[in-house]
């Protein structure tokens, strides 16, 4: 979830927030240097029934899949904040981008190592910081990519198993497909369309674009080239520039491609036919993969590190 200039203005100035000191910067508790990025860690006033060592080991990895993904940390500096509530487990985030890249997540006072270690909110948080902020009827690209991008970067690292990353896929996402009164992905700002239906849109470039260039770039490589023209949840772009700047990264024109025949209309995915080009099959609580499938290698490259 991400949220713009005024709200994150008056949330900054919120009693809960850290602290300025002089100079107008939050007071942090920790600093944490994660792929070529600095994370300052600020904890809220609250019990927890985990330690500092577990929080900090617990930002450290998400960051550092984050970081996998996109080669590096994509943004120099962002502050993650902890607010202890009620409860267990890792409850709401958000990510902002005003004045600098953030994340707040509020975090179950009785929350265990498990939940931490089983956790992907905080992954999907700080993959919001990696892109523009675009108009709200693109919010799907925002949450799409967060949507997609997390599990696959958390494989990557380690962190979660690939069996459980393509089991967990292919039962959710057919929630992107559109319904029959569907208009397209910027006139449908359901759940399921901006969620799923984004996840769906990156999926289907993901694809093209590693057919396009035989194997060799990926949505990863897209992304990157955002990142590196100067994308990042602090500055606004139209998504045309967004995509463009994706698309010249890969010297491909995928992502203009697909917006422009997605963005306005009901177009469906035979996902049927993908999973079975990928070589993989749920039945169940089970997953098994076919290595002589004709897209296998693109299967397992889309986990493998880079």
């Amino acid at each position: 979830m991400r949220r713009r200039s005024l709200l994150v203005a008056l949330f900054l100035a919120c009693a809960g927030c850290a602290s300025p000191d002089a100079s107008g910067v939050p007071t942090v508790d920790s600093e944490l240097e994660v792929g070529g990025g600095t994370i300052l860690l600020r904890v809220e006033p609250g019990a927890l029934a985990l330690d500092r060592t577990a929080l900090e080991a617990w930002v450290t990895s998400a960051a550092r899949a984050v970081a996998g993904y996109y080669g590096a940390f994509p943004v120099k500096r962002a502050l993650v904040r902890i607010r202890p509530v009620e409860g267990g487990g890792v409850m709401n985030g958000v990510a902002t981008g005003d004045p600098e890249p953030a994340v707040t997540l509020d975090l179950g006072r009785d929350a265990t190592a498990t939940d931490l270690a089983n956790d992907w909110m905080l992954t999907h948080e700080l993959i919001h910081l990696a892109f523009p902020s675009v108009p709200p009827r693109h919010h799907w690209i925002e949450e799409g990519i967060a949507t997609y991008v997390e599990p696959i970067a958390r494989v990557r690292v380690g962190t979660l198993a690939a069996g459980s990353f393509w089991h967990d896929f292919v039962r959710d996402l057919p929630q992107g497909e559109p319904e029959a009164d569907d208009k397209g992905l910027d006139n449908t700002p359901t759940w399921g369309r901006t969620y799923w239906g984004g996840a769906l849109f990156c999926f289907v470039a993901d694809l093209r674009i590693r057919a396009a260039t035989r194997e060799s770039k990926g949505l990863e490589d897209a992304l990157r080239g955002i990142v590196a023209a100067g994308g990042s949840i602090s500055v606004e772009w139209s998504l045309e520039r967004a995509l463009a700047a994706g698309d010249a990264a890969t010297r491909t024109h995928v992502l203009v491609g697909l917006y422009d025949e997605w963005k306005e209309k009901r177009v469906t995915v035979d996902l049927a036919a993908l999973w079975k080009e990928l070589g993989v099959t749920v039945a169940g609580d089970s997953v098994r993969f076919d290595d002589t499938a004709p897209r296998a290698a693109t299967r397992r490259a889309l986990t493998a590190p880079r």
